[in-house]
């Protein structure tokens, strides 16, 4: 909470320099302010004032800064920026920082840029760049220390010395043999604590978590919250260590996911810009918003399909809003945690129906007793039994169908390779309101005429 006040502290003092034209004052504010915190900044700004702070920072922080926003505002910000002041920004990074960004980059500006890196960092660009989109070999990083089995602390601790500084999140060593392949973990704290004479291969651990490149980054991610890991090892397929993974490369995918998942459960783009210009905002829309119209429409003909019925009994217009209301708030909490437990790994092809058969009792309970409570507050409102009734009937089938879609449309999904969070949400309310229409209202053609 402290540090959201400042944050929003500074970002209001900013806002006010740039309205007061204070640029000189500025530049001192934005020297002074760390890249993540210039980054914040700019996520709450309009385009134009994006590009004004952007002019203010220092030439060598550029890349910084872009590191640390939103996947959103990075690419507003590389669409406008002419190629010099692009070039000038991200020349300043190291080849794993170019990988992160790199989907984001031009493809002639990052060859460009590649071209001015040293022939082993270049190599290294490549080849990460060569694995699949969201997979462990995208976030890895080649800052990497190794220790050979055959050695003994007191030589270890001497290299360490040596270094002008260690890798960041670096909470141990990695282990290798002499041909390279990856034999083990040795935490610091082994290395502070032993003897001098201690053997390397006496004092690492054996078996550590060990991730290969081809590997799912969200199966990482939940490894490294199940583990508490700050860093681990990455080895190829005949056991070489070819890099390391840290947890700030791990919290940035994380971020990145839980932000397109949010998006995308209600039909918008993974990388919707809350401050992006109308006209952009507006053509994201549309795809979902025209889904979101037909079905609409659907739903409206399953109503004309019972016109007489609402003609003869008036009360089912000011009811059957509550079926269709009720069953969609139903399936949202039941897509909400599959898509939840998707994204953690707990479903698994062996449990799916016992999920599925578990969701549908929870609807049936649920049903009976809300369906019940309506049932009766419709008998209290009209003071007819026979529509209570229909109410009670209409409200428990509904639920259980709210309940089964709203599990198999993320399964569904997912089976299909797509995003389970892509849109669920207005393919439950499709389903809850046209059927909880048609069940209301057929019920009560059945029974009530």
């Amino acid at each position: 909470m402290v540090e959201r006040d400042r944050a929003s502290r500074r970002h209001a003092l900013i806002e006010s320099l740039i309205h007061r034209q204070h640029l000189v004052e500025l530049q001192l504010k934005l020297r002074g302010l760390h890249s993540a915190d210039i980054a914040y900044i700019l996520e709450a700004l309009s385009l134009e004032n994006r590009l004004l702070i952007w002019q203010q920072i220092q030439e060598e922080r550029g890349g910084e800064v872009l590191l640390e926003v939103s996947d959103a505002v990075r690419d507003s910000l590389i669409e406008v920026l002419e190629r010099p002041l692009l070039l000038q920004a991200i020349g300043q990074l190291d080849a794993d920082d170019l990988a992160a960004l790199a989907e984001a980059i031009p493809e002639d500006v990052l060859a460009e840029v590649s071209q001015t890196l040293p022939a082993r960092d270049r190599d290294w660009l490549q080849t990460t760049m060569a694995y699949p989109k969201d997979t462990i070999g995208r976030l890895m990083s080649q800052d990497v220390l190794t220790v050979r089995d055959d050695y003994r602390v007191e030589r270890v601790l001497g290299m360490l010395r040596g270094r002008d500084d260690l890798p960041h999140n670096t909470d141990s060593l990695f282990v290798v043999d002499a041909r390279n392949l990856f034999k083990g973990v040795l935490p610091l704290r082994a290395l502070l604590l032993n003897d001098p004479q201690a053997r390397i291969a006496d004092l690492m651990v054996t078996d550590p978590v060990v991730f290969h490149p081809n590997g799912a980054a969200g199966d990482a991610a939940r490894a490294f919250e199940r583990y508490d890991l700050l860093s681990a090892p990455v080895v190829n397929e005949r056991g070489k260590l070819i890099g390391r993974l840290t947890v700030d490369a791990v919290m940035d995918f994380i971020r990145a996911e839980v932000e397109k998942d949010a998006l995308n459960q209600a039909g918008l783009r993974g990388d919707e810009d809350l401050f992006a210009p109308i006209w952009g905002s507006a053509r994201n829309r549309w795809l979902w918003l025209s889904i979101n119209l037909c079905t609409a429409f659907i739903a409206s003909r399953v109503i004309g399909l019972f016109e007489g019925t609402i003609v003869q009994i008036v009360a089912l217009a000011t009811l059957m809003p509550i079926v269709a209301g009720i069953g969609g708030n139903t399936g949202n909490q039941t897509t909400a945690l599959v898509v939840r437990g998707l994204a953690l790994g707990e479903i698994t092809p062996e449990n799916t129906w016992h999920l599925v058969f578990k969701e549908l009792g929870v609807g049936l309970l649920n049903g009976t007793v809300w369906g019940a409570t309506v049932g009766v507050l419709a008998y209290l409102l009209y003071w007819n039994l026979e529509l209570g009734a229909v109410m009670a009937a209409a409200m428990l089938l509904n639920l259980l169908l709210a309940a089964l879609v709203g599990t198999l449309i993320p399964l569904t999904l997912n089976r299909m390779g797509r995003d389970p969070a892509l849109g669920s949400s207005v393919l439950l309310t499709f389903m809850t309101d046209s059927m909880g229409f048609f069940i209301f209202l057929g019920l009560a053609t059945v029974f009530l005429l």
